[in-house]
């Protein structure tokens, strides 16, 4: 019985997600309120269908504990330092500020002080998931805008963390009876000192151990023992961070993925290891929609719109207010100020713990419950209004004046020079073997910026060492392309005919970048026009090159003329190619594959007439059947 009750949870769970979470996509929304919804229409508190709550708060917990590790995993503090004199304040700023106004809020409906501000920060920081999808979907994620609201968000959940910490020793049951009569500075310096003992045990010792045991994982060459270790890892810190250091499994998992982050595994551990993070992740916010009582939100309605106030009106004004006087332009203060007008995971998490401590009741769970549903909902809308906000304000000149009174013009000229190199100067090629060293060399020849996507570790080392940017990890998966720079580059070269999932590595770049011009090597002519279906714009072929090669030997052995040769260079190509040149142009007209590159290098700066390496001129002479220097079991 008990097993049925698993597979019902999880069926049930994950089938009602699936499906509300579908619907919500397509309405345009956040799949996030679908999964909310999902719980609440399994949950006790509503007829029908209904799964083992108890269950589903278990396997939430470990959700949470991925999710944590994912934060941790994503946090560089160079990021945060780069963007520290807006973040640090402003999310400080905007914390407190909502933290006063949630607890105004509690308090005028009898809630006593401590509960209030505890509530006041569960609707303080906003989602994670949310955010980066609304930056993204708007393409915002690598702007001004996207690292001001990422750095921000990371204080935000930093504070957080903290708060998760502090709050069982200070205000919760394990404080004991007595709790009023222990000594705040006490109970923080025990607490600050265990804190500090996990940090350095965690980065002294595990910073030199976890790595090297990825390092043993990855060189297995089996993606499942590399997955297992990682997993191992981040439940292994979790639970001896709650057993020897008395504090929460969330931080022990934060601080693995933080030392996780700073090895070279980082990608791939987030890319490869923990896909199971989003099923986990998706049963938390199911778990949360069943605690959600329809009941109590008839019974408190302007609670909700007194916190839903607060959450979309209140926090967004304070970090407008706060981005402006700092001296940003009104269209980054506008932007950020809406994508932070929502609540999601980590207030779920901080409700949680306030619940299980006793600090907070049911009723505030639901209030939160019902606000982030109806956040999430809208925050994708406002934010697609942010550009038409800009331009009302604008054609109002003496309110445009005094709300760009303090901004500063050259207010993100740092990001604006990085912006100012054109996409096609910038290629991404993936795998470095002969064809990829090759091609490299070509294009920092003619000043082209150039990323290596590589999954041998040690020639990413070699790279890095020599000045050349390189990504290691799988290029098959999305989050490795973004870390490239997919979504602002011009070309991808995929130089390896032996990579796994060509075609699935076109489809997920062309879906970032819909105008990326992608160059690709298949082994046969027939693996051709999968390639051209799924976005290639050139395919180079090893048996068609190997066959132009040949001919040109042959034709120069008998005497041949150089005019000879080409025309007869130019049937063969045709009779090979004409598929995958139709397919090209849409008129029918061969191009000749063998001049692939010449878009790439025709504008390059200082390159009007590139000097084009003798394998790359005549990539018959490339050998094509040679791969990478892994030989299989590398990019």
């Amino acid at each position: 019985m008990h097993n049925l009750d698993l597979i019902m949870t999880l069926g049930g769970g994950l089938s009602a997600a699936l499906v509300l979470g579908y619907i919500t996509h397509r309405l345009g929304l956040s799949p996030i309120v679908g999964y909310l919804l999902a719980g609440v229409v399994v949950g006790p508190n509503t007829p029908g269908f209904e799964v083992n709550q108890g269950m589903a708060d278990q396997m939430a917990e470990i959700g949470v504990i991925l999710l944590m590790f994912g934060v941790g995993l994503h946090f560089h503090l160079h990021e945060l330092l780069a963007v520290r004199r807006i973040a640090i304040p402003g999310a400080v700023g905007q914390s407190l500020i909502a933290t006063l106004l949630g607890a105004l809020v509690a308090t005028a409906f009898g809630w006593d002080m401590t509960a209030g501000i505890v509530f006041g920060l569960a609707i303080s920081v906003a989602s994670t998931v949310v955010l980066t999808r609304v930056l993204v979907d708007n393409r915002d994620l690598h702007t001004p805008t996207g690292h001001i609201a990422i750095g921000w968000l990371v204080v935000e959940d930093l504070f957080t963390v903290i708060v998760l910490v502090l709050l069982p020793p200070l205000f919760g049951q394990s404080a004991g009876p007595e709790r009023e009569d222990v000594s705040v500075p006490l109970v923080l310096g025990l607490a600050t000192l265990k804190i500090v003992v996990l940090i350095a045990f965690t980065f002294v010792i595990g910073g030199r151990v976890i790595p090297w045991v990825l390092e043993k994982a990855a060189a297995t060459k089996s993606r499942e023992l590399f997955t297992l270790t990682v997993l191992v890892v981040v439940l292994g810190i979790a639970v001896g961070s709650a057993k020897l250091f008395d504090v929460s499994m969330a931080l022990g998992a934060f601080l693995a993925g933080m030392v996780v982050g700073r090895s070279d595994f980082s990608l791939r551990a987030a890319t490869e290891a923990l896909p199971m993070r989003d099923a986990f992740a998706v049963l938390f916010f199911v778990s949360v929609g069943m605690l959600f009582d329809p009941q109590q939100l008839i019974d408190t309605p302007m609670l909700v719109a007194g916190t839903l106030a607060v959450v979309m009106i209140g926090k967004p004004l304070a970090a407008l207010v706060i981005v402006l006087w700092l001296r940003y332009p009104l269209r980054v203060a506008i932007a950020v100020a809406v994508v932070l007008a929502q609540i999601g995971e980590f207030s779920f998490i901080l409700a949680d713990l306030a619940v299980q401590e006793g600090v907070m009741d049911q009723t505030a769970r639901s209030v939160l419950v019902a606000v982030a549903i109806l956040s999430i909902t809208v925050n994708p809308i406002l934010y697609r209004l942010v550009d038409p906000a800009e331009a009302w304000i604008a054609r109002r000149p003496r309110l445009h004046r005094w709300l760009t009174a303090r901004t500063r013009r050259d207010a993100g000229a740092g990001h604006a020079a990085a912006e100012t190199e054109s996409p096609r100067h910038r290629v991404i090629v993936v795998g470095y073997g002969p064809v990829g060293r090759t091609i490299t060399r070509l294009l920092r020849e003619n000043d082209v910026s150039v990323t290596v996507v590589e999954l041998n570790l040690d020639t990413v080392r070699r790279l890095r060492a020599e000045g050349i940017k390189a990504v290691y990890g799988d290029s098959n998966h999305r989050d490795t392309l973004i870390e490239a720079g997919i979504s602002n580059a011009g070309t991808l070269i995929l130089s390896s005919a032996v990579i796994r999932g060509n075609e699935e590595v076109i489809r997920l770049a062309k879906e970032i970048n819909p105008s990326l011009n992608v160059l690709a090597r298949a082994g046969y002519l027939s693996e051709q026009s999968p390639l051209i279906e799924a976005g290639a714009k050139h395919v180079f072929a090893g048996e068609g090159e190997v066959a132009l090669a040949m001919t040109v030997a042959i034709l120069r052995g008998l005497g041949a003329t150089p005019e000879q040769v080409d025309r007869e260079r130019e049937r063969i190509y045709m009779e090979l190619f004409t598929g995958n040149a139709a397919a090209i142009d849409g008129k029918g007209a061969p191009q000749v594959a063998t001049t692939g590159l010449a878009p790439v290098l025709a504008d390059a700066p200082g390159a009007a007439d590139p000097v084009v390496p003798e394998a790359l001129a005549d990539p018959a002479t490339m050998r094509p059947d040679i791969p990478g220097d892994q030989a299989g079991k590398s990019q």
